[in-house]
């Protein structure tokens, strides 16, 4: 009795890494696209957050019937009319979306920029800590750039962060991909 291809633990890894540098290629593909298109990039963004929206807005109000009365049962109910509302105005009213992501988003960079840098200054002693640091000021001078941009940064800042995003995660997937492959060819 020979093993068989699909029997063979280290074929299935081969398998597996396959399709796994084929999604990386598809996230570079992506973030090229967005970066491309940085706009249309962001209004796709803002249409996904806006459906999650109204999806956990019918969750909480289909979760307000069940196990809730009372006034338990109005809030969650509120709760619920909230995340639609919001939900609704972000797909009907995306451009507004947009610039509102993109001010959370600067916001966001400022605030993680400030706290990058208080880590750094208890961690200063540390080996290594010169990379919190630079992570902390690029940080605050892009929330910055966004903030100090706002609203015109709407038109590129979400697209392009977004297509960036995409390519690192394509790429950071295709070069691990390779590795596993290569380490399972050893024992294939």
């Amino acid at each position: 009795m020979g093993t068989s291809a699909a029997a063979n633990p280290f074929s299935l890894v081969k398998l597996g890494s396959t399709w796994s540098v084929v999604l990386g290629v598809l996230f570079v593909l992506f973030g090229i696209l967005a970066i491309a298109e940085p706009f249309m990039a962001a209004i796709a963004l803002n249409t996904f957050v806006a459906w999650v929206l109204i999806f956990v807005g019918i969750l909480h109000i289909v979760a307000a019937f069940h196990g809730h009365g009372g006034t338990s049962l109005a809030w969650k109910l509120l709760i619920g009319a909230a995340y639609i509302f919001f939900g609704g105005y972000l797909l009907f009213h995306p451009i507004i979306g947009v610039a509102s992501l993109t001010l959370l988003l600067a916001i966001l960079f400022l605030v993680e920029g400030v706290l990058d840098l208080i880590l750094w200054w208890k961690m200063r002693s540390l080996q290594g800590s010169f990379w919190i640091l630079l992570d902390g000021i690029v940080t605050l001078i892009l929330g910055g750039m966004i903030y100090v941009h706002w609203p015109s940064s709407a038109v590129w800042a979400l697209g392009t962060l977004l297509g960036v995003g995409f390519i690192m995660s394509g790429v950071t997937r295709i070069m691990m991909s390779m590795a596993v492959r290569k380490v399972a060819s050893k024992f294939a």
